[in-house]
């Protein structure tokens, strides 16, 4: 069997368990519970409001809503007459960072809005949020070009952009809220692997960016916001804002570059 790319390189016989951190070792007579961790791999990133010192063992990315109905011609932004080419700003970042975070053992999880194909999930609020007249396309409704069904689970609209197609050992996780941890496996996938800190990146930073991360920072995660790696189609001063209150209440701000000067050699 391949070995999953974030267990370690060898498991004793009768380990339990998806965490590079924390698994079980069973036996017929006896479950070990005392698998010593790894040592941290620690590596320091220039950030603000100070620099951080992260164990890359113990650290994921998580990516949230770079997908075709926000950030492709032809999706529901598109169609609904917003800026989707604004929200496309974090591929060309992305695109140079995930291999080198992959190459390092660091987690890559994919956070999509995916919605029920019944939306059986979805109160009127949360439909309101996106049909507010109540006309119009809107959540679980037909694209008008026949490419689906906008935002619903494995489907066209859903998908993640071309660009940064997922690759084998990459995590994916639907959302159906503005928070990626809001009735989502996410947590527990995190805790499962042993993460402590998280990077986040995709769009938009001042909704569902902003609140996965506030979610996280209340869950006790360290966050670092990838400032390149984000973006939004709101006025400036929505990123200015949301920028200021992660660096003051949330955690930290750094960038790609940043990160991947840090990484260790391949």
């Amino acid at each position: 069997m391949k070995r999953h790319p974030y267990l370690p390189d060898a498991r004793p016989e009768g380990a339990l368990g998806l965490g590079h951190q924390y698994y079980w070792v069973a036996s017929d007579t006896e479950v070990d519970m005392s698998v010593e961790p790894p040592a941290p791999l620690r590596v320091r990133v220039a950030a603000q409001p100070q620099n951080v010192v992260l164990d890359l063992r113990r650290t994921a990315i998580v990516v949230v809503d770079l997908q075709n109905d926000f950030c492709t011609e032809g999706g529901w932004v598109d169609h609904i007459g917003g800026n989707y080419a604004a929200d496309r700003a974090p591929i060309a970042p992305l695109q140079k960072l995930l291999p080198g975070l992959r190459a390092a053992g660091v987690p890559v999880i994919w956070v999509n809005w995916g919605n029920r194909p019944d939306l059986a999930n979805m109160p009127p609020n949360q439909i309101h949020l996106y049909k507010n007249s109540g006309q119009g396309v809107g959540l679980g409704d037909a694209l008008p070009n026949g490419r689906g069904f906008v935002l619903q689970k494995d489907s066209w609209p859903a998908a993640i952009v071309d660009e940064l197609a997922p690759v084998a050992g990459d995590i994916l996780v639907d959302k159906h809220r503005i928070s990626g941890f809001w009735d989502t496996p996410l947590d527990s996938i995190l805790r499962n692997l042993g993460i402590r800190s998280i990077l986040f990146a995709g769009c938009n930073t001042d909704q569902c960016v902003l609140h996965t991360l506030t979610d996280a920072n209340f869950l006790g995660y360290g966050c670092l916001l990838l400032e390149d790696c984000c973006a939004t189609s709101s006025p400036a001063f929505c990123t200015e804002a949301t920028i200021w209150n992660v660096k003051k209440c949330y955690g930290f701000v750094t960038d790609s570059g940043a990160v991947l000067q840090a990484l260790p050699a391949p």
